[in-house]
């Protein structure tokens, strides 16, 4: 199928990006009260009967930093309405410039194509530890910001605005399902973090997110999406120790108050009416 679907009231969707957060995205999208035609790229040959199985059209696509793809499928995945850019920027096993250079490219393709609405999944590692409630519009230039890559890449995307629908969603730490907290503390000893507020999201929240922007039109904005209660870290993996059976991480208390964000998402929950399924990060569903 393709983008001229659209005109029988049926919208294509390309997600750049089809893995921990992409692949639910994409069933989501497919579900009977929405089904969207959904595309969904890879860099796993593996994956594409995976994709098929679910009724999404699978794309072999890769960036290095340049967009990669056999045949004519990157033409063919950038035939869409609408384009979700889900690509972790993998800035700790990249070279600086890594995930712009991608965005570049991807950015040349967006301009060659009949997409009309791009949404960017952002993090909230943008808000430097400030010791305070931050907004979105306490971070929208690189200098004012923890990881200035990413901002340099929500701000070159933005620059499509005057002929695209551009949304960028700064989503908290991803968790649920298999991303436990406790499993990276577990058995840990001297940690000072106990009384420092999280900023997160459980992927199920994560997905009903995008998927209420999606059907709504995205707009020319961005958001935050994080729980909006902000549980203290220690309570989070201790209760989640607890629940596996996992050797809780010990505490002490640091020589000076640790340096927290609280992330709030209230310009995004009022925006499109979003109640959170899992508000608490105390509360999340988890599957080992």
């Amino acid at each position: 199928m393709s983008v001229q679907d659209s005109k029988l009231g049926k919208k294509t969707v390309s997600i750049l990006g089809c893995g921990w957060l992409g692949m639910p995205l994409a069933e989501r999208l497919k579900a009977p009260d929405i089904l969207y035609t959904v595309k969904g790229s890879t860099t796993n040959p593996n994956k594409l009967g995976v994709f098929a199985s679910k009724g999404i059209i699978g794309y072999l696509i890769d960036l290095q930093p340049e967009l990669a793809g056999a045949g004519k499928d990157l033409q063919r995945f950038f035939e869409a309405d609408m384009l979700i850019i889900a690509i972790p920027p993998g800035f700790r096993r990249r070279a600086a410039g890594f995930h712009q250079q991608q965005m570049q490219a991807v950015i040349a393709q967006i301009e060659q194509s009949p997409i009309k609405e791009v949404l960017y999944i952002s993090s909230t590692s943008v808000y430097p530890d400030l010791n305070s409630v931050l907004v979105e519009s306490d971070v929208t230039d690189p200098a004012e910001s923890a990881s200035p890559e990413l901002v340099e890449v929500e701000n070159s995307l933005q620059q499509l605005r005057s002929t695209r629908s551009v949304g960028v969603l700064r989503l908290g730490g991803l968790l649920g399902y298999d991303r436990i907290p406790g499993k990276y503390v577990k058995g840990k000893k001297g940690l000072t973090t106990y009384h420092t507020p999280v900023n997160y999201i459980h992927r199920d929240d994560a997905v009903s997110l995008i998927v209420k922007m999606l059907m709504n039109g995205v707009s020319n904005e961005t958001f935050n999406g994080v729980a909006p209660i902000h549980t203290n870290r220690g309570e989070v993996y201790e209760k989640t120790c607890r629940e596996f059976g996992w050797e809780a991480p010990t505490f002490l208390e640091p020589l000076a108050p640790e340096p927290f964000k609280v992330i709030s998402s209230e310009k995004v929950m009022a925006k499109y009416s979003f109640q959170f399924r899992y508000p608490d990060p105390a509360g999340f569903y988890y599957k080992p």
